[in-house]
């Protein structure tokens, strides 16, 4: 084809159906490596890196034993991040909890009732109309300012008997005065308290608690942080509802 015989780029474009800067870019790989370059591809970069090689894999693992996140550690590496995120999910240490090995659970159980009383609150939503789980329209059941309640709990660790009131709220005063009805309550059943275990709450960790716990010769404990399942009688009595509940008049 000859200079005079040559057609623009912008109507072989538009006869094609296509933009300009796709014809152009058609142009490019046709110059480059010719009609082959002209076939379907995938539009990711031809660079891109899927895998780690030996070293930096164990520089990413290296880094993520020291909880760096994997967007540092494709920082420091100067990988994607989906690269880094792929190898570490495939190691299992996508989680930074997988890091460490689970903690052996460790049961126990006091011999004599009374020996330790576990104790801990649950929050109650309140409602003024049916719910969602009777109308099965989520629209319709809100009851916006209702408010919540607390459930308190009081379980014996020996027997697993049981002290529950719902009470409107968790201050000091509210959880002074459970504990001891809830003592008084344990009593009346011929149980004598001697240790007390809460979690790391403010009411647990005030001195009106520690006052009140003093003058029944209770001793008070509190679970170490973030670790729940020390007390886990009171925690997992409070997820199921009971018959055992009352209200103090």
């Amino acid at each position: 084809m000859s200079r005079q015989e040559r057609v623009p780029l912008r109507f072989l474009a538009a006869q094609a159906g296509i933009s300009l800067r796709t014809a152009y870019k058609w142009l490019a790989r046709f110059r480059a490596g010719g009609p082959g370059e002209l076939a379907d591809r995938r539009s990711v970069r031809h660079g891109q890196q899927r895998t780690l090689d030996q070293r930096r894999l164990q520089q990413a693992i290296d880094l993520r034993h020291q909880r760096s996140t994997l967007r540092r550690i494709a920082r420091v590496l100067q990988v994607p991040l989906s690269t880094v995120g792929r190898a570490m999910n495939a190691l299992g240490l996508g989680r930074l909890r997988n890091l460490e090995p689970k903690q052996p659970v460790q049961r126990y159980q006091w011999q004599k009732p009374g020996d330790m009383i576990h104790v801990d609150t649950k929050q109650l939503a309140c409602f003024q109309r049916v719910g969602h789980r009777i109308t099965g329209d989520r629209r319709q059941g809100c009851s916006p300012g209702a408010g919540y309640e607390k459930v308190h709990v009081a379980v014996d660790d020996a027997i697993r008997m049981a002290y529950v009131e719902v009470l409107p709220d968790e201050q000091q005063s509210t959880t002074v005065g459970f504990l001891v009805r809830a003592v008084g309550w344990f009593s009346e059943q011929g149980m004598t308290c001697r240790r007390i275990l809460s979690d790391n709450g403010s009411a647990y960790r005030s001195g009106a608690w520690r006052k009140a716990c003093r003058s029944m010769a209770i001793k008070p404990s509190r679970t170490k942080p973030y670790t729940p399942q020390t007390n886990g009688k009171a925690e997992r009595y409070g997820l199921r509802p009971t018959a055992s509940t009352s209200r103090p008049s």
